[in-house]
């Protein structure tokens, strides 16, 4: 007998089959071409160069909000040109009150919604499913980040375990990696005609196919922050965003050199400790060395190896508060992990089959990495992902260990993809192994239907999941569900709860009046959420949510919502000594 996540399985891939064999584009196709130089521009954000005369101007943006359809308030310029190392974007942004422009902070990755702003995308494979953004506003930051899966990691996804809200903390589950950092140049410029970007991202940054002359997918989006205005050069219909990357332009023209880099980063620690309070008076000497190495295999596979890793210079996690009996995730910020980690992606909200973050860390503490190798990008057709690290043992917590991953996917015509995965720890120990083993799927079916699934198991029955969402210019609907075993562990993973089947549903509809209140958009919406025991069908957590969204045209927005949350106790436990939550409702 076939469990109710196998049935929606079969008809998920013979929903695949049937997928039509062409793309489907938004509307009229807008075209670019970049233009060679020999002498490039100085990257100073004065766009003053003659190599700029070479290139013609892409304009005539398009509003995506808050008139979707119109003409842009201000005008657009961009320009761009190559040599044989390196693409130049320059950005005209005319702006007839520049005193009103709204520079923003000036911190790397700083959430361009909140200042004026101008953001590239380059799918450089032209699938319509994965691509490059870099953007800065007039403060000159760096913006740089990966989009997978045209930006959908999963569909919404409520309840406890689920991780912090903030865009940085998505990680590449999130359809978006914010956290992947680029080694590229950008300067900005302001007058009383507006203000100016120029960027030079080397070719050596980004994955692309093979071929002499090349045709990548291009949009690039204007943010005036005073007007709550988003722009477009190729139009996106307002129930997108910008990873909608189907509605892309093209940029042709583009030569792009085949080269094979290798960058090697090496370190060397010397410590020195010494016990004050033991005999004798001299300190004991103790020296690290090892390093990281990025190899270019072909233009669109990069293989990085490690040796006694150091993550010393990580960023720090971003403070999150849990008042949740669950866990909860943090992304992943080390720079081994980061290029391509939407490749590695498997499984959606609350069940991701492979997060990174279980190699290297333990209770909370590192765990040292004595080396291994991550293999990432395009071959064949396919999106690839290949995984094998080492860690040491760490005495009394955890002896040495293996870590090995494969993942592979096919991207579809549509926003449509099947792929598979293979996931397996072992120590060094008799019997103390784990391995994981998932197929998954998505579906587009026109522009406003997605339906995306995924079946797992460990060593013993365990989890699967069906998600479908619409989405129309006046409704945003997503309906979901889940089943997990009680005995499902995957241990490379992120698993908040387990033994449970998991119900959503959501519904948003948009309303934009009239010359009302000097309203801009009234978004009312619902959703319900529930977790049951998956053998005593006992209710262990469920929310009722509903709101409406109140949005002026200056941005300003207003909240009003109604939460009806119960959690069920099935078993007393203790939270503090002498301390304990009893069993019941609540």
């Amino acid at each position: 007998m076939l469990s109710s996540v196998q049935r929606a399985w079969y008809v998920l891939l013979l929903l695949l089959v049937a997928t039509p064999a062409s793309a489907q584009m938004g509307g009229m196709e807008r075209m670019a071409r970049a233009a060679t130089v020999t002498t490039p521009p100085v990257v100073d954000g004065i766009l003053d160069e003659a190599a700029w005369s070479n290139a013609s101007a892409l304009s005539d943006f398009i509003q995506r909000v808050p008139s979707d359809g119109t003409a842009a308030s201000e005008d657009t310029e961009v320009r761009i040109v190559q040599d044989g190392s390196a693409l130049y974007v320059g950005v005209w942004l005319h702006d007839s009150s520049p005193s009103g422009i709204i520079p923003g902070e000036s911190v790397r990755d700083y959430n361009l919604e909140q200042s004026d702003a101008v953001v590239l995308i380059l799918d450089t494979f032209r699938d319509q499913q994965n691509a490059f953004v870099f953007g800065t506003n007039p403060a000159g930051i760096e913006y740089d980040g990966q989009v997978a899966n045209s930006g959908q990691g999963g569909g919404r996804f409520f309840g406890g375990g689920g991780g912090g809200n903030q865009r940085q903390q998505s990680g590449s589950g999130g359809g978006f990696n914010l956290n992947w950092d680029a080694s590229w140049d950008v300067a900005t410029s302001q007058d009383g005609n507006g203000w100016y970007a120029e960027f030079r991202i080397p070719f050596s940054t980004l994955r692309y196919g093979a071929g002499t002359e090349q045709v990548w997918g291009l949009n690039v989006v204007r943010r005036i922050r005073r007007l709550n205005e988003q722009s477009f050069w190729s139009p996106v219909p307002r129930e997108f965003d910008q990873h909608r990357l189907n509605y892309a332009g093209a940029l042709g023209g583009l030569e792009p050199p085949v080269q094979r880099l290798v960058q090697v980063t090496p370190y060397a620690l010397q410590k020195a400790d010494r016990d004050y309070k033991g005999p004798g008076d001299s300190f004991d000497y103790e020296t690290e060395v090892g390093g990281d190495a990025k190899v270019q295999i072909t233009q669109g596979l990069t293989l990085d190896l490690t040796y006694n890793t150091d993550f010393a210079q990580v960023e720090v996690d971003e403070v999150q508060t849990n008042l949740s009996r669950f866990s909860i995730s943090f992304p992943e910020k080390r720079p081994f992990f980061l290029e391509n980690a939407g490749r590695f992606s498997v499984g959606a909200g609350g069940a991701d089959l492979f997060f990174s973050r279980r190699i290297g860390i333990s209770s909370g503490g590192p765990v040292p990495i004595l080396g291994g190798g991550r293999l990432s990008g395009r071959a064949a057709g396919l999106n690839v992902g290949l995984l094998h690290i080492v860690t040491d043992e760490v005495e009394g917590l955890r002896p040495q260990n293996e870590y090995s991953v494969i993942r592979f996917a096919r991207e579809l015509p549509n926003r449509s993809r099947i792929g598979g995965a293979y996931m397996r720890r072992a120590s060094d120990e008799t019997d103390d192994w784990n391995r994981t083993i998932a197929v998954d799927g998505q579906v587009g079916l026109g522009e406003a239907v997605s339906i995306s699934s995924f079946l797992a198991r460990t060593e013993t029955p365990g989890l699967g999941g069906i998600q479908g969402g619409y989405t129309t210019r006046s409704f945003n609907g997503t309906l979901s569900f889940r089943e997990i075993g009680a005995d499902f562990n995957p241990e490379l993973g992120f698993l908040p709860r387990s033994g449970y089947r998991y119900g959503q549903i959501f519904g948003m509809t948009y309303i934009r009046p009239e010359n009302f209140l000097g309203l801009r958009e009234i978004r009312p919406h619902t959703s319900y959420f529930e977790y049951r025991d998956i053998d005593s069908d006992f209710v262990q957590s469920a929310r009722w949510h509903v709101d409406t969204h109140f949005e002026w045209q200056d941005g300003m927005e207003f909240h009003p919502g109604f939460n009806w949350v119960k959690e069920g106790i099935q078993t007393s436990y203790e939270i503090h000594p002498g301390v304990f939550v009893p069993a019941g409702n609540y």
